[in-house]
C-alpha cells in the first residue's frame, strides 16, 4: 500500500520531511486527486507526533471547530487545551491563535504535527485570517501546521509562502501543465467552462439538452470536485431524503449525465463521467477533461510559488484572462454560491498582485487598471480605494481621486455604517488641497 501511495503522490514521508524542514506551515495542494491517499500515508508514518483533527460539516465558525478540536485532543491527551478553552470564552481570534500555540508548546514532543483536515469547511473570513496569522507567528519551533483543504484562499497563505514560513506540497506531478495533452489512444475530449453561465462540449460539440436541471447541476458538481464520497453528494443534493430514496434518484440522475456525454460521442459505448474506487467517485479514465476553473486555480497556485517575477506575472495574467465571469451564474445552490465567492476572492487577489507588481515597476497606468478591476470585485476593501486614490494623485488625475473617495465613502456608509479611516481622510484632504 505504501509503495502505491508513494508512486501516485511522488511524495514519500522522507521527502516530505526534507522539503518541509524549517517551514512552519505545510499546505497540501488543494486539487490533487490523491490527497486522501497521501493523508493515509502521512498518518501511517507520523503517528507518534501527530495531532489530527477533521473539521465537520457543522463547524464552519472558527469557535465551533476550535471547540471541537480542543475537546477531541483533550479526550486523547487528558488535559490538553487549558489556554485555548479560556480564550474561547471571549472568542477573540488573535488570542485564540496564541492560546492554541501555547497549548502545543506545553505538549512535550521533540517534533509535532498539527494536521487540520478539510479546512475548506471553515469560514475563511477576517477572524479566521487573524487567528491563523497569530497561530503561525507564535508557533513553537518543534511544531508544524499541516493543512489539507479542497480550497485555499490566497491570504493569509500567500504571504507565508513568500516569507518562506510555508511550503506548498503536492504540485510535483501536475496534469497537462496547463496544456491539452496529446493522447496515444484517442479518447473523447470533454471541455467544461464554468465561468459564466456554464457549458460543456464533447469533441467540440456542445451539450445543449441535459434532460432537466438536476443532471446538469450534478455534472458540474462532479467536474468541480474530483474526489467525492456518496455522503457528500447526498448531503448536497438530497439532504432530506432517506438513503434508499436518495440512492435511486442519484443513480437515475448519474445515468442521464452518462447519456448526455455518450450521445455526443456516438460510438455505442457508455462514457461515465466518474468511476467509483475505494469509497470515492473520481474522474473516469474514459474521458480527457479540460476545465477552465481548474486551469484558473492552477495558474493562481503556481503563481504563489513562482521563483521569479516574470513567471509570476505570466501565470497571474493567464488566471485573470481565464476568469470571464462569476462561477456558474445560472445555478444558485449553496455549494455553487460558496465556490463562486471563493473564486471571486481568488480572482480579486490575482488582480491586486498584478497591480502591486506593476506599481513596483513604476508602471502606474497598468497598476491603476488592475486596482480598478480589483475594487469592482471587492468594493469594501478600503486599502484598494486608497491605492487607487494615490495612483490618481501621482498621475495628476485629482478629480478621479476625489470621485474614488466618494465611492468609498458611500460603500462604507451603506454596508457598515462607518466612515473611511483617518489615513484615507488625510489623503483625501491632501488631494482636495491640490484641486483648489
Amino acid at each position: 500500500m505504501v509503495t502505491s501511495i508513494h508512486k501516485v503522490t511522488n511524495v514519500s514521508f522522507e521527502s516530505f520531511r526534507y522539503k518541509s524542514e524549517g517551514r512552519k506551515v505545510v499546505l497540501l495542494y488543494p486539487w490533487s486527486n490523491f490527497r486522501t491517499m497521501f493523508l493515509a500515508y502521512f498518518l501511517e508514518k507520523a503517528k507518534e507526533g501527530l495531532l489530527y483533527y477533521r473539521i465537520t460539516d457543522h463547524q464552519a465558525a472558527l469557535t465551533d471547530w476550535l471547540t471541537g478540536l480542543v475537546e477531541e485532543f483533550d479526550s486523547v491527551l487528558d488535559g490538553f487545551g487549558a489556554n485555548l478553552r479560556e480564550a474561547l470564552v471571549e472568542g477573540k481570534p488573535a488570542e485564540m491563535g496564541a492560546a492554541l500555540s501555547a497549548d502545543l508548546a506545553a505538549y512535550d514532543r521533540e517534533s509535532l504535527f498539527l494536521y487540520i483536515d478539510e479546512l475548506d469547511r471553515a469560514t475563511m473570513d477576517a477572524d479566521f485570517r487573524q487567528f491563523i496569522i497569530t497561530l503561525v507567528d507564535t508557533l513553537p519551533s518543534n511544531v508544524q501546521f499541516v493543512v489539507n483543504s479542497r480550497m485555499l484562499t490566497y491570504q493569509p497563505w500567500r504571504d507565508m509562502v513568500m516569507s518562506s514560513d510555508a511550503i506548498v506540497l503536492g504540485t510535483e506531478q501536475r496534469r497537462d501543465d496547463m496544456l491539452f495533452r496529446v493522447e496515444q489512444t484517442p479518447r473523447p475530449q470533454l471541455e467544461v467552462y464554468a465561468f459564466g453561465k456554464g457549458h460543456a462540449l464533447v469533441n467540440g460539440d456542445a451539450i445543449v439538452n441535459w434532460d432537466g436541471a438536476l443532471p446538469r447541476n450534478l455534472f458540474f458538481f462532479f467536474i468541480d470536485r474530483p474526489l467525492l464520497t456518496r455522503d457528500e453528494i447526498f448531503a448536497t443534493f438530497w439532504p432530506d431524503l432517506a438513503v434508499k430514496e436518495a440512492t435511486n434518484v442519484f443513480h437515475v440522475t448519474k445515468r442521464k449525465v452518462t447519456e448526455r456525454i455518450s450521445l455526443k460521442v456516438n460510438d455505442d459505448e457508455n462514457y461515465e463521467l466518474t468511476q467509483y474506487n475505494s469509497g470515492f467517485y473520481m474522474p473516469s479514465e474514459k474521458l480527457v477533461r479540460h476545465y477552465d476553473v481548474a486551469d484558473f486555480q492552477e495558474a493562481c497556485d503556481r503563481a504563489m510559488v513562482a521563483t521569479n517575477e516574470k513567471e509570476e506575472v505570466m501565470l497571474l495574467t493567464r488566471a485573470v484572462d481565464i476568469y470571464k465571469a462569476p462561477f456558474l451564474q445560472t445555478i444558485n445552490m449553496p455549494w455553487v454560491e460558496e465556490r463562486r465567492e471563493g473564486l471571486r476572492q481568488t480572482y480579486a487577489q490575482a488582480l491586486i498582485q498584478l497591480a502591486r507588481i506593476y506599481q513596483r515597476r513604476g508602471d502606474d497606468q497598468r497598476a491603476l487598471g488592475f486596482f480598478a478591476r480589483a475594487v469592482k470585485e471587492s468594493p469594501e476593501r478600503e486599502d484598494l480605494h486608497r491605492h487607487l486614490m494615490e495612483l490618481y494623485e501621482s498621475l495628476n488625475m485629482l478629480d478621479d481621486a476625489a470621485i474614488q473617495y466618494q465611492k468609498l465613502y458611500e460603500t462604507l456608509k451603506e454596508r457598515f455604517n462607518i466612515e473611511p479611516a483617518p489615513a484615507t481622510r488625510e489623503l483625501f484632504e491632501r488631494i482636495e488641497a491640490k484641486r483648489r
